[in-house]
């Protein structure tokens, strides 16, 4: 299987690459745009009819418009034939309180575009009620239950209680918003979750993800760990370090998925 990740920073894509332990750095491309994809493919004796596991990490800058045009990037400059069976998109961001803590990840069963409509005297509107355009992808439902599963199997980032007991970091199989202005206040929280009651994340890039993905017909996914709650902006209250080892520890897990033959 041939694999894009797409992350909105380096922090991230480095985690991500340092979760691949099964495979090997085969290189830096440079795509038109200034894009760098690193790529990892998985050196083993294979038959000449199986493909070799490749995984290229991007890091597409922030904001649904910038993964949008990154992720097109990449999948028009794919040097493979086929190209990439499968698009990630994979990060840090933010839980909604009693459904994903921090440190926790969210597998994305539909992705949702929350800030995508029109305000109205009687609400929100999402563009769909506009009439034109989606403001949701649903990615392959057997696949995200299958890496939902996976990563549930093992702790997430090593974790202990006041005995020395390692825990295991919740993962959850929910939907993920994107929105253009990560929320910072208590109201903004409170609308999204009336909106959006079944949400455990929020983060900046999946939706562009997706619509290129659905571009070029290659399916979609959205990894999240979890960093900080959503709601008031408390900066100090983070905890990057702990979620960017949630997430390379998911890719450590994600290794059957990406071997499987396309």
């Amino acid at each position: 299987m041939r694999v894009l990740v797409v992350t909105a920073v380096a922090a991230e894509a480095d985690s991500v690459a340092a979760g691949l332990d099964r495979f090997a750095g085969s290189g830096v491309r440079e795509l038109t745009g200034g894009y760098e994809i690193t790529g990892h493919a998985q050196y083993m004796p294979r038959p000449g009819s199986v493909q070799i596991p490749v995984v290229d990490v991007l890091a597409g800058g922030v904001g649904p418009t910038a993964a949008a045009v990154a992720t097109a990037t990449a999948l028009a400059a794919s040097p493979y034939d086929p190209p990439y069976h499968l698009v990630i998109s994979a990060g840090i961001g933010g839980g909604f309180r009693h459904r994903a803590p921090v440190g926790s990840l969210v597998v994305a069963d539909r992705i949702v575009a929350a800030d995508l409509g029109a305000e109205s005297a009687d609400g929100y509107l999402p563009v769909e009620e506009l009439g034109f355009g989606r403001s949701v992808h649903r990615p392959p439902a057997e696949l995200t239950a299958r890496i939902a599963k996976l990563l549930d199997a093992a702790p997430a980032d090593g974790t202990t209680d006041g005995d020395g007991t390692t825990l295991r970091s919740r993962t959850l199989l929910a939907p993920v918003l994107t929105v253009s202005t990560a929320t910072g206040t208590a109201a903004r929280a409170a609308e999204l979750t009336a909106r959006h009651p079944l949400a455990a994340a929020e983060a900046m890039e999946g939706f562009g993800v997706a619509e290129a993905a659905a571009v070029h017909s290659v399916p979609c996914v959205e990894i999240r760990a979890v960093s900080n709650a959503v709601g008031p902006r408390d900066r100090d209250s983070w905890e990057i370090g702990r979620a960017l080892e949630a997430l390379r520890y998911a890719f450590t897990l994600l290794t059957p998925v990406f071997e499987e033959p396309s």
